[in-house]
């Protein structure tokens, strides 16, 4: 979603009066030179003027017309138009401010956003009817000359923007990518940590005389750590690797409690709420990905809200899971937007994570000011006696 639309979408009646008034300036700068310069109306200055009012309708934003819609029929028309006065009866005097401001507004949107053969075919077009409208005149040197450099300026300014759009997309591919390989990482450590413990207490079973009671609990431990471990594997198949990555220790709410204490030593003070009991049934990956949103939200408060008195970050049981909450009072970062603050690549990344295993993460200014992170970790309770395999893995290499 383009910027225009993701704003468009949020202010619906913003958009429509800001298009109405678009529309209403292109027509008005049409309707302007028609009172000038056609003062004895000719058919070529009402071909003109039909010209213009159409191309000025085709660069409003129709959100039910397609770019490249409008783009084809502007440059029909204005096309059309160029090819007929100049091979008949010119106009004595047109200026062609308002088409061409219109076509040098479909160039760049087709140019920015259109896929790439689209944007190859109509781009070319619109800049040659942008250099040809301002032709129909008599003595068409002076307009041509002025038209001509606005369309090299925009056509060049508006392929920068797409490749750097481009690259923008390929840095967050790459970011998603590395995200999910970390999480496929963890998760492999995870499902060879809770396999090995199965092995351990299966052959302890074997071994030693139980009671009832006792081979019930010792079992209950099994099935716990078998359930855990598929439920790892299944998200590892989802964001399954390719090749070998290094391997370190899964961070966990452990973790989560240092880091908010270094924080605090060096920056403003933490309010750290994590419900309590949450350790015995908080599953391993679950953790680390809890670990992982508030050590990006942390560093964001660091560079982006360096006037940030208090930071707030709980922990909790939902209906649906488990919700993390991160925000803080500072009022630089709330007015900077995702784009602002660093690319936001960071938080793309942790969004990545946090779809991969079935939940979400949002970011943005908090109701109260500042700003907010949030994300939601889906988690199944399992009956009491999650936590007897609780000790994070180490590096483990299969």
């Amino acid at each position: 979603m383009t910027r225009w639309a993701g704003w468009a979408a949020r202010h619906p009646r913003r958009a429509a009066l800001a298009k109405a008034a678009f529309g209403l300036f292109l027509l008005g700068i049409v309707a302007f030179e028609g009172a000038v310069l056609a003062r004895q109306p000719s058919p070529p200055h009402a071909m003109v003027l039909a010209a213009g009012v159409a191309v000025c309708l085709c660069a409003v934003p129709y959100g039910w017309i397609p770019l490249e819609v409008r783009a084809s029929v502007a440059v029909a028309v204005s096309l059309t138009t160029s090819a007929v006065l100049m091979t008949g009866t010119h106009p004595g005097v047109v200026w062609g401010a308002g088409e061409d401001i219109a076509l040098l507004v479909l160039l760049t949107g087709v140019v920015q956003r259109c896929a790439a053969r689209a944007a190859a075919v109509l781009g070319p077009l619109l800049a040659l009817a942008a250099v040809a409208a301002p032709m129909r005149d008599l003595n068409p040197a002076r307009f041509t000359v002025v038209f001509g450099t606005l369309t090299a300026v925009v056509g060049g300014y508006s392929l920068l923007l797409r490749s750097q759009a481009a690259q923008r997309m390929r840095d967050m591919a790459a970011v998603r990518t590395a995200e999910r390989l970390e999480l496929a990482r963890e998760l492999h450590d995870l499902v060879a940590h809770h396999v090995t413990g199965i092995a351990v207490q299966a052959q302890a079973a074997r071994f030693t005389s139980l009671d009832g009671d006792a081979a019930a609990r010792a079992f209950e431990r099994i099935e716990t750590s078998a359930s855990e471990a598929l439920s790892a594997m299944r998200r590892l198949v989802g964001v399954l690797r390719e090749g070998e990555a290094e391997t370190e220790p899964v961070a966990g709410l452990p973790e989560v409690r240092e880091l908010a204490e270094s924080f605090a030593r060096t920056g403003p003070p933490v309010a750290l709420y994590i419900e309590k009991g949450m350790e015995t049934w908080l599953p391993a990956e679950i953790a680390a990905g809890v670990h992982r949103v508030v050590r990006e939200a942390l560093t964001n408060v660091r560079k982006h809200a360096a006037d940030a008195t208090a930071v707030r970050i709980g922990v909790r049981g939902v209906a649906d899971g488990v919700e993390l909450r991160i925000a803080d009072d500072g009022k630089r970062a709330a007015a900077l937007s995702e784009q602002a603050l660093g690319g936001g690549f960071g938080l793309i990344g942790l969004a990545e994570r946090a779809k991969a295993m079935g939940g979400r993460l949002a970011a943005g200014p908090a109701p109260e000011g500042g700003w907010q992170v949030t994300a939601v970790f889906p988690v199944d309770r399992a009956p009491e006696g999650r936590g007897e395999l609780r000790d994070r893995p180490r590096t483990a290499r299969s």
